[in-house]
């Protein structure tokens, strides 16, 4: 059982619900979740009605079977398909703002969902992204995540929570740059290597990061593990349970 002092967040690339095995099925992306009996998840590649996934809606198709209140940020769009990132919730949900972060004109754009959730008596600043796969301009992403338009926005007070898919490693140069900033909440709670999280079949690096600003504790980490797991999607849901407390 989840002890309910502590807030419980996931950040889960589901692959737009293709699984190992050939088939879509957001059903089953939330089955994994609800496992983990988060607060808060962060998904990233989430398609809304494209054709490859039946013209469903995955973000608030996995929402209704989680029970959870859901936004959804398309980090690009054709015609009336839409594909980019949500973010689901247990608690009050309200978006701030969502938008693109730099890229290369010929690489799949790139965006961010800054939403607000309440916790016991504070707002929690949550944040969800999933950068590129070209190094250059993933340093260009992390440059606009730090600047006046997101993080260092004047509206980004209180504790904060940014999760996604990196595309790098917890060693890697961007994710010490970015941890200048704010705290790696898996390596501050698991003091040995965490497990990782791609390919989720074989899984060898972390891709997948839960940062957090100070007023925040990370206390215990886990990379979800098992047949359904492995099977839903090319990555791992990782899980951190965090104490926050008033800055």
């Amino acid at each position: 059982m989840a002890d309910p002092a502590r807030l419980r967040v996931v950040t889960y690339n589901i692959h737009s619900c293709l699984g190992s095995d050939g088939k879509r099925l957001p059903e089953r992306i939330a089955q994994v979740i609800a496992a983990l009996q988060p607060h808060i998840v962060a998904l990233q590649e989430v398609d809304v009605n494209r054709a490859r996934s039946g013209h469903l809606d995955q973000a608030h198709e996995i929402a209704r079977h989680l029970e959870m209140a859901c936004l959804f940020h398309p980090a690009f769009q054709v015609a009336e398909e839409q594909y980019g990132n949500a973010v689901l919730s247990r608690l009050p949900l309200r978006l701030v703002k969502a938008g693109p972060l730099p890229g290369h004109e010929r690489l799949e754009p790139r965006g961010v969902l800054w939403t607000e959730v309440d916790w016991q008596a504070l707002r929690l600043q949550v944040f969800n992204t999933h950068l590129g796969l070209s190094p250059a301009e993933r340093w260009l992403q992390l440059k606009a995540l730090l600047g006046p338009d997101w993080l260092g926005h004047p509206a980004c007070q209180g504790p904060v929570i940014l999760c996604g898919d990196l595309n790098a490693p917890p060693r890697s140069g961007l994710c010490r740059r970015l941890g200048a900033h704010l705290t790696d909440a898996a390596a501050a709670a698991h003091h040995r290597r965490l497990r990782g999280t791609f390919p989720s079949r074989f899984p060898l690096v972390r891709l997948d990061h839960i940062f957090v600003g100070p007023g925040i504790q990370a206390i215990r980490a886990e990379v979800a593990s098992g047949t359904l797991c492995r099977r839903a999607s090319d990555h791992l849901p990782m899980l951190v349970e965090l104490g926050v407390f008033a800055i």
